[in-house]
């Protein structure tokens, strides 16, 4: 039997993103391998179809209207590795699931990723946004990113220095936006390796349950960490649970705001004592604290869309639409814009595009 994509038309798009929001699909295409991938380019050329590239579904939010073009999904699956010295070089095919991989690389203890476990998507959609939390990102440990150009077609690899990673920023999200499609990604991870413990709230969140200091490296260290971050996310309702209706979300809806240092001191000539972050390009202060100073405090609503009881920066879909959900971020935005002076990006992805 020939390799081919499967092609479906008329598809809910709500069952593809982890909100679960949205309209219909005029077509959705499974891709299992590049062939397929190349396959379903080709339909939507040769039918001047619009593309939506879609992985896990986790970080991205489709209009009520739906999507008259082809929505290609990216099932690439594989996983392999090869030991670099005291490093192992791990590949994984950008349909995996990005949770079970990293808690793969831990098992083998593997250090690099573990301060992103519980993080739901595929290992796709990574090094676009350049997926970070509690002082680590993916741009750390990326050695290359293979890709598949949409308008030539042919697979190429970029190297890690190439992908021009910034916070939640990569050139696949800035200059080369829409261009390719990211098939495969290689980390380099330590072996045997120590945890990350950037975050004081990761460390206390460790130490209130072992003595970290007398694991020592590699494994056992690796998983109290992993256990930990996927404890304060669950906390925070951030992780994937059909069980709890906060986590019907898209995660952190908006950015953390880098901002120049005079700004930042004009904030705490208003305000007082700011939480922040060194940033590269100013100080970086957190959204979330944003958001619940300018006065959207935790559960507060516009209909059936709501900032998550949980966590400020989770926008949460409680029987909603997506605009009504949007109609919820831009007043979030245009409050904190009126109160600090101070613009938030949105972090999703909302199709199609305005």
């Amino acid at each position: 039997m020939t390799e081919s994509f499967v092609l479906q038309e008329n598809v809910p798009l709500s069952g593809y993103s982890t909100i679960g929001l949205g309209g219909t699909a005029r077509y959705l295409a499974l891709c299992r391998s590049e062939k397929e991938l190349l396959q379903a380019l080709e339909f939507a050329r040769s039918h001047a179809l619009k593309i939506q590239v879609l992985g896990g579904g986790s970080n991205t939010l489709f209009a009520d209207g739906g999507f008259d073009g082809i929505v290609v999904k990216v099932a690439l699956r594989g996983i392999s590795s090869r030991d670099d010295g005291e490093w192992c070089l791990v590949s994984a095919a950008a349909g995996e699931d990005w949770d079970p991989f990293v808690r793969g690389c831990v098992q083998r203890g593997l250090a690099g990723l573990e301060c992103l476990s519980g993080i739901p998507g595929a290992v796709g959609a990574t090094p676009i946004q350049n997926v970070g939390a509690y002082g680590q990102e993916v741009a750390d440990s990326i050695v290359s990113v293979r890709v598949l150009d949409r308008q030539s077609l042919a697979p190429a690899i970029f190297e890690g220095t190439e992908c021009g990673f910034g916070y939640r920023q990569s050139r696949f999200k800035g200059k080369d936006r829409d261009r390719f499609i990211v098939t495969g990604v290689t980390f380099r991870l330590r072996r045997d390796g120590l945890p990350t413990i950037r975050y004081p709230e990761l460390r206390k969140q460790i130490e209130s349950a072992i003595d970290l200091r007398a694991l020592g490296a590699g494994r056992a260290a690796l998983e109290a960490v992993a256990t930990a971050v996927v404890a304060l996310r669950k906390k925070k309702s951030m992780v994937i649970d059909p069980s709890d209706p906060q986590s019907k979300s898209l995660g952190s809806f908006f950015m953390n705001p880098v901002i120049t240092v005079e700004a930042f001191e004009r904030l705490r000539e208003q305000c007082g004592d700011v939480p922040s972050f060194p940033a590269e390009g100013g100080i970086k202060v957190p959204a979330a604290w944003l958001v619940e100073h300018a006065g959207f405090r935790r559960g507060y609503s516009l209909g059936g869309a709501a900032i998550s009881a949980n966590h400020a920066l989770a926008l949460v879909n409680l029987g909603t639409t997506t605009s009504e959900l949007l109609a919820l971020a831009r007043r979030i935005q245009e409050g904190v814009q009126q109160h600090f002076g101070i613009a938030l990006e949105m972090e999703p992805v909302v199709v199609p595009q305005a």
